[in-house]
């Protein structure tokens, strides 16, 4: 599945409107592959980030659920897909702390569904259309826990999860492992760390850091700051799932990392920094003052790092951005697409939704 092949194939993207999953889509389209864009548009979901799409026919949204069988079923058999790509999740672990139960419906049982779909899907493929089919399945550095001052998750980590947010993703790479060995599905799982860039819902650190600078609120940090986590580019990880889809072996697992561990506070004052010298407040204060740390999160994982020597060695994938140019290019791009947050902030995004 090289690039230049991809022109005319389907891709079967699920949870292609959220923030990975939209970056993916707009970047497959763009090298021409034709993509079929399931998402249930739950809060996350945004057709805004796909705007650009709108009226390309190589560009097919339905608005769906993952674990709706008959549905999935229809669209398999209409679109007759290459690959799946499987980021369709919920994500937010503190969401996920308030209420676990929507997270075992989606990324467990959803995921259980769209295994079972798609493996009877794959058992009627012949020929070089069964030999080539993949499924590959997004997952999360959080499967693995925490780690202390040393060390880096590899593939053959121990699993073990502390929210229920990692709990779930566990539970559903555990399924993507079990369809593989038992019926022989050729699927890929990548698990990857903390993503960053355009498109980002504002609860999560980065953008909802940028946002609140830039008006001049509190920036909220919890615990101590110190909390560490491996920052990867989203322009980043999509190109390395390109390239596990394009060579990786059926079966397998696959850590993407971004190389850049920095501490949570760290992160934020790089910010407040950039944003400093990019758009000063009316006042001309630092805005390093309004950092201010808040109750830390119930079984907050202390440090997360990647060891994507794997990826690296065999596929040779490695991220192109350090993490300074991708905070910068972050930065730049929620400067430069306010309406896009406003629309968030206000909840007039999810009026797109109507018929959708």
């Amino acid at each position: 599945m090289n690039e230049a092949s991809s022109a005319c194939k389907t891709l079967f993207v699920t949870g292609g409107a959220g923030f990975i999953g939209g970056n993916f889509v707009l970047g497959a389209v763009a090298q021409g592959w034709r993509i079929v864009n399931l998402d249930k548009l739950t809060y996350a979901g945004n057709l805004q980030t796909l705007a650009s799409l709108k009226g390309q026919s190589a560009h097919q949204f339905v608005r769906g659920d993952i674990g709706d069988r008959a549905l999935i079923q229809r669209l398999l058999s209409d679109y007759r897909p290459q690959a799946i790509v499987n980021f369709a999740a919920e994500s937010h672990v503190d969401r996920s702390i308030e209420g676990p139960a929507a997270f075992v419906e989606t990324n467990v049982s959803g995921t259980l569904a769209l295994l079972e779909s798609v493996r009877d899907y794959w058992r009627e493929l012949h020929g070089d259309a069964r030999e080539d089919f993949r499924f590959l399945h997004v997952s999360t550095d959080e499967v693995y826990g925490s780690l202390g001052p040393t060390g880096k998750f590899t593939e053959e980590t121990a699993y073990a999860p502390n929210s229920p947010y990692a709990a779930s993703k566990a539970a559903s790479d555990h399924l993507v492992r079990a369809f593989n060995h038992t019926y022989g599905l050729p699927t890929l799982t990548t698990n990857c760390s903390n993503n960053y860039g355009p498109y980002q819902f504002p609860e999560k650190l980065i953008p909802l850091i940028i946002q609140k600078a830039l008006v001049g609120d509190a920036l909220p940090v919890y615990g101590d700051g110190k909390n560490i986590r491996d920052w990867l580019y989203v322009g980043d990880h999509c190109a390395a799932i390109h390239r596990v889809l394009e060579g990786g072996r059926p079966g397998q697992t696959y850590n993407i990392g971004g190389h850049s561990e920095r501490e949570n506070i760290a992160v934020v004052r790089l910010i407040c920094r950039l944003l400093d010298d990019k758009a000063p407040l009316a006042h001309g204060g630092p805005r390093e003052s309004l950092i201010t740390y808040v109750v830390d999160r119930p079984g907050h994982d202390r440090r997360y790092a990647i060891d994507s020597s794997k990826l690296q060695g065999e596929l040779g994938w490695r991220p192109s951005e350090t993490f300074e140019t991708g905070i910068a290019k972050t930065v730049d791009w929620y400067l430069n697409h306010q309406p896009w947050i406003e629309h968030v902030l206000d909840g007039s995004y999810r009026l797109e939704r109507i018929g959708a």
